[in-house]
């Protein structure tokens, strides 16, 4: 009779050992692993903690460190169980270990202090860890590999200690790509890369200036340096005055007379091309003074001190022989500079309605050579006493 049994490959003997597998998973698990050590604990001595200097003083008591899988608690609070100080930090969003817990949730202890690697090997370990490097300040989306083309460590900017920087990594590294921007980018702004640099290049070639102050016309093209003059920070960037007087002070010929708004006349296309409300100003340009170019009057680009004297630019001519000094708009008027006032001539009224007007005359009518020659001979005839003419047929003439 031919036997069925399978041995061990039975029922029986399968059930038992999916049961005894199961025992010992499950005792494993409820010792919090002591059944399992990967390798020795960290031995460094430090400050006390929980009742001891390092963790390899906890040995044998895994469950100081690891809790069974239906505990509530997990492995990190084992950690700030002792480490209170970090406990604290990760409440404050300014710290570290704060901004990590804020920005990265889902980082752990472990992540970055890796154990069980032998008794001298460092408890802080980044190169072991997706380390979230923005919630220190500077981002390395811009720096996965160095100038060389091979990936970044972590030894590759801080030199074996995390807690410090080596203030010359970004110039060794950038000189490598581009020397001559990098000694000039030092000169303008200093060798703190850190103040202004985030890792983002935010600023860097494709900045789009838009946003706070658009670069139009002669500002298209300029360096930073032009208007970020000594800017050291970001701050010092982002409170760099945007208003045309603050850079433009030396430029200014009018010594402030006419306040600071310099786009109130001058365009971003050309400093030189103005347009400006002259009745802004003292001296209105009304009717002979209104299609003047500025060159005019400000010869030489002169603005601030410019007299509005008549006289300034209209000397007082021959004609006048001097006898009405120099305020011209007394008898003048900008709409015709050959329209005279003449209401304060003592001797040009129609008198006795004799019908003879000689305020419709011209001055030089009566005044032929100067103002102090006077005729009547050349409108009247000395033989003719009934001659009442009036200098022609309608009396008038020409004017200076």
């Amino acid at each position: 009779m031919r036997s069925n049994r399978l041995g061990c490959l039975s029922g029986t003997g399968i059930f038992a050992a999916i049961v005894t597998s199961l025992v010992i998973a499950g005792y494993v698990y409820a010792q919090g692993g002591l059944l399992y050590n990967p390798g020795a604990l960290n031995a460094q001595s430090g400050e006390m903690l929980g009742g001891v200097t390092s963790h390899a003083e906890t040995d044998g008591d895994c469950q100081a460190c690891h809790t069974a899988p239906w505990e509530r608690a997990k492995m990190a609070d084992r950690c700030v169980d002792c480490h209170g100080e970090i406990a604290r930090q990760m409440q404050d969003v300014a710290s570290l270990h704060g901004r990590m817990m804020h920005n990265s949730p889902d980082i752990t202890c472990r992540h970055c202090h890796p154990e069980h690697r032998g008794a001298d090997a460092p408890l802080t370990e980044m190169d072991y860890a997706e380390f979230p490097h923005e919630v220190v300040g500077y981002s390395l989306t811009g720096h996965a590999v160095t100038s060389t083309s091979q990936p970044f460590t972590c030894d590759g900017c801080h030199n074996g200690d995390i807690t410090t920087f080596a203030s010359d990594t970004c110039s060794t590294c950038h000189s490598n790509l581009d020397p001559v921007f990098v000694l000039a980018h030092s000169i303008e702004y200093g060798d703190a890369c850190l103040d202004c640099h985030d890792g983002v290049d935010r600023f860097g070639k494709n900045f789009v200036h838009d946003a706070g102050f658009a670069l139009t016309g002669s500002h298209d093209g300029l360096t930073c340096s032009k208007c970020h003059t000594g800017a050291r920070t970001l701050v010092d960037f982002q409170n760099t005055p945007s208003d045309c007087y603050s850079c433009h002070l030396s430029d200014d010929p009018h010594l402030g007379a006419f306040g600071n708004n310099c786009a109130a006349c001058h365009q971003v296309s050309s400093w030189a091309e103005v347009t400006f409300d002259h009745n802004l100003s003292g001296f209105p340009l009304t009717g002979g003074h209104a299609g003047l170019a500025c060159e005019q009057c400000h010869v030489n680009s002169q603005f601030a001190g410019l007299s509005t004297s008549c006289v300034n630019c209209h000397s007082d001519p021959v004609y006048h022989a001097g006898m009405f000094g120099t305020d011209c708009a007394s008898c003048h008027s900008t709409d015709n500079w050959s329209a005279v006032y003449r209401g304060s001539h003592p001797s040009i009224a129609d008198e006795g309605g004799s019908g003879v007007n000689h305020g419709n005359t011209s001055c030089r009518t009566c005044h032929p050579q100067t103002l102090n020659s006077a005729t009547c001979l050349a409108c009247h005839d000395s033989n003719n006493p009934d001659d009442e003419g009036g200098g022609g047929e309608d009396g008038q003439g020409d004017d200076d």
